[in-house]
């Protein structure tokens, strides 16, 4: 567990909060600023529930049963019930970074006073992040609309002190007792508490932010990569310079060539082809349009980032208390499209940037396209298969990644009795990027391992020394160098976890300063 405390209700979550708290384990607290919101929204709930006036939410049924007004003394009934019913998730466990993230953004939407709930309820949520305490929540049962019913349920019911959840040390227990364990109690839900803690986008949102953070490494990562595969294949450099890239001012692509143009700098095998003797026209797409398209990758990210911006500096929730007018309004701000859109976006991102670079690692391993290098890059061919079969690897991940990129986000499919009968699938498109996420890793790894294995091949001649430095990083983390065939897929995994760390990005980093 981290030492550190994140402070919830000084305004939107940033970024860099939301990763503190869902991977490093940060403790949590409510602002006095945040008490003082929930306090003056939850003296408004208590005074339509107390009205002869039924109040969506708060005196009635939900969804497809607004219509029934609930007396008085079913009303905590009421609220249990429909935690209990939602909770009806199914399938594997979802990671524990993702059910904080979710657990972090909910905290953050109570705290604005715009839900409804109760002080010691939000304060209690912020004690099970800050005790560890993560509710188990199960892969299937949220449609993203009316929020991510089924995941803010599990939370909800832990609440309560029902259900499963992992303590700090991960182990499997009731939450009854870890909420024991940890000097919590757990709260009866009074009007309109249920409805507050489920019925939000968290789940969504929270993966969006952290594949964002990714792919921000991801793509650095793959110029790494690309300068790696343009130098090995003795490409040429000139293309990336900035009066080529000024005249089609996208943002992304202009960044991008920058970095390769840096990363090559000094490069003595670039160098070594440069002069009037060097026949080659024009390099392969792959190669030469590299910025192009991890430019407009970038620029993706950019426009999910900015959405991302906007859905943490939002209330949703439904119905929302509007509490300087003393009234609690219906509304559609629960619905999940604005996300999932750019869910689904970042998954074509991830499909296409890996498309790229395993194009590049296939040219290493044809003898009639790698200018000199042996056949795979293998120490005897033919008796030797060399890389061979990591490029099938690579080609299996890009298949399945091209799979992934078909939007979730079109594929509506009605519920509650036609009532909820537009929904956003956003928690499906953010489940199949945390998929994407991963198969880029492992394309950019082995294109890195696979460059990395060519570039030892050009000896005598001396790579840039940003390019070297990642060498060097293999080579000191235990992937050895050329050589006869040997088990492969420990060198592949080791190269997955160098990239999936940014230990690749630092290496380069480190003579180059910080990659755009």
């Amino acid at each position: 567990m981290s030492e550190r405390v994140v402070a919830v209700g000084r305004g939107p979550v940033s970024v860099e909060e939301l990763v503190a708290v869902a991977r490093d384990g940060a403790a949590v607290e409510l602002t006095e600023e945040a008490v003082g919101a929930v306090a003056r929204a939850r003296a408004v709930v208590d005074r339509l529930a107390a009205a002869p006036t039924p109040a969506y939410g708060i005196s009635t049924g939900f969804g497809a049963l607004a219509t029934r007004h609930i007396p008085t003394e079913m009303r905590a009934q009421l609220q249990r019930s429909l935690v209990r019913s939602h909770a009806a998730g199914s399938g594997p466990e979802v990671e524990r970074e993702v059910v904080r993230a979710l657990m972090l953004l909910r905290l953050s939407t109570l705290a604005t006073g715009h839900t409804g709930v109760r002080v010691e309820t939000a304060q209690l949520l912020a004690g099970l992040l800050t005790h560890g305490i993560t509710p188990v929540v199960r892969e299937y049962g949220s449609l993203g609309c009316s929020g991510d019913l089924a995941p803010l349920s599990h939370c909800a019911l832990a609440l309560m002190g029902e259900g499963e959840v992992r303590d700090a040390a991960g182990t499997l227990m009731p939450a009854a007792e870890a909420l024991a364990a940890a000097g919590l109690a757990p709260v009866e839900l009074v009007a309109k508490e249920g409805l507050a803690l489920i019925n939000g986008t968290d789940g969504m949102l929270g993966m969006l932010v952290l594949a964002i953070q990714d792919l921000r490494m991801l793509l650095r990562t793959a110029d790494v990569a690309a300068a790696m595969s343009v130098e090995g294949q003795l490409a040429t450099d000139r293309v990336f310079a900035p009066e080529l890239q000024a005249i089609r001012p996208h943002p992304g692509q202009a960044d991008s060539a920058a970095n390769l143009t840096v990363l090559l700098k000094d490069s003595g095998v670039v160098a070594s082809h440069r002069g009037p003797d060097c026949n080659r026209v024009q390099d392969a797409y792959s190669l030469r349009c590299s910025p192009q398209v991890h430019g407009a990758a970038r620029d993706t990210v950019d426009h999910a980032a900015s959405v991302a911006a906007r859905e943490l500096a939002s209330a949703v929730d439904n119905p929302v208390v509007l509490a300087d007018e003393e009234r609690v309004e219906s509304n559609g701000n629960f619905h999940g499209a604005p996300v999932a859109y750019v869910l689904d976006f970042l998954a074509i991102v991830a499909a296409d940037v890996a498309s790229i670079s395993e194009r590049r690692t296939d040219r290493f391993l044809d003898k009639a396209r790698n200018h000199g290098l042996p056949p795979f890059l293998a120490d005897d061919p033919g008796v030797d298969s060399g890389h061979m079969i990591a490029q099938y690897t690579q080609a299996a991940i890009v298949s399945e990644l091209k799979r992934l990129a078909v939007p979730a986000s079109v594929d509506s499919i009605p519920s509650s009795a036609m009532q909820e009968d537009h929904v956003s699938m956003g928690w499906s498109a953010a489940r199949k990027l945390r998929r994407s996420v991963d198969g880029l890793t492992r394309v950019v790894a082995i294109e890195v391992l696979t460059a990395a294995r060519a570039l030892d091949l050009r000896a005598p001649l001396e790579p840039s020394p940003a390019t070297g430095a990642v060498v060097g990083l293999l080579r000191a983390s235990g992937i050895e160098g050329p050589g006869p065939d040997r088990h492969l897929s420990p060198e592949i995994e080791a190269a997955v976890a160098l990239v999936a760390s940014g230990a690749v990005l630092s290496a380069a980093e480190s003579v180059t300063g910080a990659l755009r």
